[in-house]
């Protein structure tokens, strides 16, 4: 049987931390924010976890995570 494959679209925009956390870059930085604070600005980098409803659809993106919790 062959190999199952990545979607590599979700693998590019979301990471899998070793305790099975699914993170994802924060949205509204792109364009269009010469209006905001520095304050939001900030607020907005990083990572931020997703919410367990959307952690289930995105699971199936990842056929070979080691540890789904």
């Amino acid at each position: 049987m062959p190999k199952m494959k990545t979607n590599k679209a979700a693998a590019r925009r979301f990471k899998i931390t070793g305790t099975g956390k699914i993170l994802r870059t924060q949205s509204g930085t792109r364009h269009i924010n010469e209006w905001m604070s520095a304050k939001v600005k900030r607020k907005l980098r990083g990572w931020t976890e997703l919410t367990k409803d959307q952690k289930k659809n995105i699971l199936e993106c990842f056929p070979y995570v080691k540890y789904v919790r």
